[in-house]
């Protein structure tokens, strides 16, 4: 047995870590014998790497998977990784930006060579930190959304969605983002409030007359697109207009005035300038109404041909030139300030341009009516609850989505075009030649797929899908999905629907919803306020366990949690505390063969560690399961903290430092079994240091990772033992508190006589002449007749007198109170003066004069109790 002197993590984590993988102890397995469970990691994004987020969710994951794996379950926790379409070409066309090349001088090839060179070369970083932290994956089924079997599940998913009418091609509304050039999923739109303006415009009548309508708009330069006016139906003001045309200003096109519910009578003028092309609402007005669609904007963010005069302008400058030309108009009635709730794109934050724009869609009413029903009916079970109705208000008003991507990084789409005769092919695999023609000029379809259209079939196409592979039957469905808040629109909602459509049958039973981390004043993580903290410096300076147990300690499912520099170090000493109770042990096992458990009669202190053991097993298995990790944690860190190391382990040393080897042995065979127990509790929080210790106790297992999780032990469980022992605890505490409230120095030895009808406390006296620091304790049914002169407490069962004399001296005591006593005389008089002067009760700050009568009331109180300890000192 060989344990340091010190808890140094880095002696030993990265060495256990190798160890663990080595013998394949994370290798999942398909063993009818046993109930699966399994988790698939939600796949960090290639660019990624490690952040305070990532060290969250993957340490929940971990404290589950390790939980379930020593409860005997064949569990899975699958990794991977997500090719991250749009933030992955950002990253490769900014690194060829830097080299002087773009991506129409390398071509598609050129450019997908560059990307996978860039994915083998960056796409495993985020892999390596997550095995730093301790993650227990199966690192040999890690996934990757582009891999072979991923991308044969993606097109096999879109082909049966084609073929069932629920993919199709259209021109509809989408987001667009100029500066990335492609499609975004109203999921990839970051909303932030921005400063600007509500211009109204007048619309002038077609027929000549006096009649105008106003309009009111927060982006003018559209105005060139429009094809009506739309007012509320009811609204009594344009009644008498709607029906009748009106000229469209700088254009000199004629617009109808339709009447429709969308418009709100008390927003602006109550009249709105309607743009298919260019608003998610006016488009759905538009088609209500079969108005023409009309799109101004090219998709680099610049005005076209059907702008006019506009025509080549960027559209913040055209929006210049537009208000110019309406105010020189006599068109321009007024600008108001408006604060806008204004769409970004989420990876290049540049302003999103609604635009309608010929794009796959996948038809979701058909996919999210079974998906809406299977949370409804209980399958699938959102914890907390509450983020289910988040769930709810996504799946009910869900739109089609917009599954095309303008990019080169990803999933090409499946479909085929014949140059020859037009025929449309939609194929899992790339045709020899058209099926209509023969003709063999055929191109594929230049997009790619939304990055969450794979990532939504992951918890099946990581299994195999479509294959019915082993581990597909056995492990699907998987048992708990674990994410933060944040991406149940962009990510669960669509593995549910994906789920039920695919594979028949929910992805998971279970979601776990987590918050996000903030710093120590609750802002979110950000590089903009420069308050993100590295998890892999907490790892180099604290070892993987001091982070992992500060992540999961206080947490609570759906409520964000503060990282704090107190809690690290807490966590780090509460660590130190478990490494220096288990050396303590360990370095007494030295030479000792130690009797087994069960074959001999453990006294009342291992009896009661034993019983309130068995309840913290109890609480934290129950807890673990309900995936309380907070909860949990807490129960634990007081437990250990308290119950064993500053109390069992203390209770101990009486028998480890007596003289019957008999005895001595019999108590460590105790601590062991204790010991060993409460590190198997703490292992899936702190796997390596749990590890480390375990190994240099003579359990005969194998490795902790794989031991049996502690159950109820009833052999030893007492309760009557558990009431004796806390009796024994509050005597001690009761002669602590009258220690320091005497100021006897810890060194200072007393003797007691303790008064009870509880005769086990006879038992017990040299436990408590030990923890207490007495140098002798009588134990007596009745109180001495002849006591004089003592200091008194009482407990629950029993009274404690201590002789006066040993607790002070007298001549001494009386001279520190009188001194006291002059010092609160001396701040009486002090305050009194100033509160007798009108000088300062007249001019200073009310506050001020409040604090001081609060100071003299103190002083007040003081006096009394220094008067009344005087007068009992000199009693004796």
């Amino acid at each position: 047995m060989d344990m340091a002197k010190t808890y140094e993590p880095k002696s030993f984590e990265n060495k256990l870590y190798k160890n663990w993988q080595e013998k394949g102890y994370f290798t999942a397995k398909v063993d009818k014998s046993k109930t699966p469970f399994s988790i698939v990691m939600p796949p960090p994004n290639i660019t990624g790497q490690l952040h305070m987020g990532h060290a969250l969710d993957e340490t929940i994951q971990d404290i589950i998977i390790r939980f379930k794996r020593m409860q005997g379950y064949s569990t899975l926790w699958l990794p991977g990784t997500d090719h991250a379409s749009i933030a992955t070409e950002v990253k490769i066309v900014e690194q060829m930006k830097a080299e002087g090349v773009s991506k129409a001088d390398i071509g598609r090839d050129g450019f997908l060579e560059r990307a996978w060179a860039w994915k083998e070369k960056f796409g495993g970083r985020i892999i390596e930190q997550l095995k730093s932290l301790g993650s227990s994956c199966d690192w040999s089924r890690t996934a990757f959304t582009m891999d072979e079997r991923c991308s044969r599940a993606v097109k096999e998913v879109f082909v049966k969605l084609y073929e069932k009418g629920l993919i199709y091609q259209g021109d509809r509304i989408i987001n667009w983002c100029p500066t990335c050039k492609t499609a975004l999923s109203d999921a990839e739109v970051d909303y932030e409030e921005m400063n600007s303006n509500l211009w109204h415009i007048k619309y002038p009548a077609a027929d000549g007359s006096d009649d105008y309508i106003i309009v009111a708009t927060t982006r003018p330069e559209t105005m060139l697109g429009d094809t009506a006016v739309a007012v509320h139906p009811t609204d009594e003001r344009y009644s008498a207009l709607i029906g009748k045309q009106f000229v469209l200003p700088l254009t000199g096109r004629t617009i109808p005035v339709v009447a429709d519910e969308y418009v709100e009578k008390d927003f602006g003028s109550g009249a709105v300038k309607i743009t298919p092309a260019h608003d998610p609402n006016d488009f759905e007005v538009g088609l209500r109404h079969n108005l023409e669609v009309i799109r101004v904007m090219n998709d680099d963010g610049t005005m076209n041909e059907k702008a006019g005069v506009y025509v080549g302008l960027d559209r913040q400058e055209a929006r210049k030139r537009v208000v110019a030309d309406l105010e020189a108009g006599g068109y321009l009635v007024k600008i108001e300030s408006h604060v806008l709730n204004a769409g970004h794109c989420y990876r290049c934050k540049d302003l999103v341009e609604p635009i309608v724009s010929k794009q796959w869609f996948v038809k979701m009413a058909p996919l999210a009516e079974p998906a809406i029903k299977a949370v409804k009916d209980k399958k699938i079970k959102f914890i907390p609850k509450r983020f289910e109705k988040t769930y709810f208000n996504w799946m009910e008003n869900i739109r089609d989505w917009c599954i095309s991507r303008q990019l080169w990084w990803g999933h090409r789409i499946p479909v085929y075009y014949c140059d020859e005769c037009g025929e449309v092919i939609v194929s899992v695999d790339a045709p020899d030649k058209c099926r209509k023609c023969g003709s063999t000029n055929l191109r594929q379809d230049e997009d790619v797929l939304d990055t969450w259209f794979s990532s939504a079939l992951w918890p099946f196409s990581t299994l195999g899908y479509p294959e019915k592979t082993e581990e597909l039957e056995y492990f699907y469905p998987t048992n708990v999905l674990v994410t933060g808040y944040d991406i149940i629109f962009f990510w669960v909602a669509r593995m549910i629907f994906s789920g039920l459509e695919h594979m028949g049958d929910i992805p998971f039973s279970e979601v776990l919803i987590h918050g996000i981390m903030r710093d120590s004043q609750g802002r979110k993580m950000s590089k903009s306020l420069g308050n993100g903290i590295d998890p892999l410096e907490i790892i180099d300076q604290y070892g993987a366990d001091t982070l992992r147990f500060s992540l999961s300690v206080g947490i609570a499912p759906g409520n964000d949690s503060r990282y704090t520099n107190e809690k690290l170090e807490n966590c780090r000493n509460f660590i130190n505390k478990v490494w220096n109770a288990s050396r303590f042990v360990i370095m007494n096992l030295e030479g000792k063969k130690l009797p087994e458990i069960g074959t001999f009669k453990p006294d009342s202190s291992d009896k009661w560690i034993a019983t309130r053991l068995n309840k913290v097993v109890a609480e934290v298995t129950k807890n673990l399961s309900k995936y309380e990790i907070g909860l949990a944690s807490a129960k634990l860190y007081d437990f250990v903290w308290s119950e064993f190391c500053d109390w069992y382990i203390e209770m101990s040393k009486t028998a480890l430092y007596g003289d019957s080897e008999k005895v001595r042995s019999e108590k460590l065979s105790f601590l062991v079994y204790v010991l060993g127990r409460i590190l198997k509790l703490l292992h899936p929080f702190i796997p390596f240091v749990t590890e480390e210790i375990y190994s240099n106790l003579p359990t005969g297992d194998e490795s902790i990772m794989i031991s049996e999780w502690p159950l109820h032990d009833k052999r030893f469980n007492s309760k009557a033992e558990e009431n004796f022992i806390e009796g024994v605890k509050e005597i001690v505490k009761s002669i602590r508190n009258l220690r320091a409230e005497m100021q006897v120095a810890p060194s200072k030895k007393l003797s007691a006589v303790l008064v009870t009808k509880v005769a086990k406390y006879k038992k017990g006296a040299s436990i408590i002449e030990k923890l207490a620091g007495l140098t002798s304790m009588t134990v007596v049914s009745e109180k001495p007749s002849n006591i004089e002169k003592v200091i008194t407490a009482v407990t629950g069962d029993a009274e404690i007198l201590i002789p006066m004399a040993e607790l002070v001296d007298k001549a001494k005591e009386i001279e520190r109170l009188t001194k006291e006593k002059e010092s609160v005389e001396f701040e009486i008089k002090r305050s009194s003066g100033m509160l007798a002067n009108e000088r300062f009760t007249l001019k200073a700050p009310a506050h001020l004069v409040e604090a001081e009568k609060a100071k003299l009331a103190k002083y007040n109180e003081m006096l009394e109790k220094i008067k009344a300890k005087l007068v009992e000192i000199e009693k004796f």
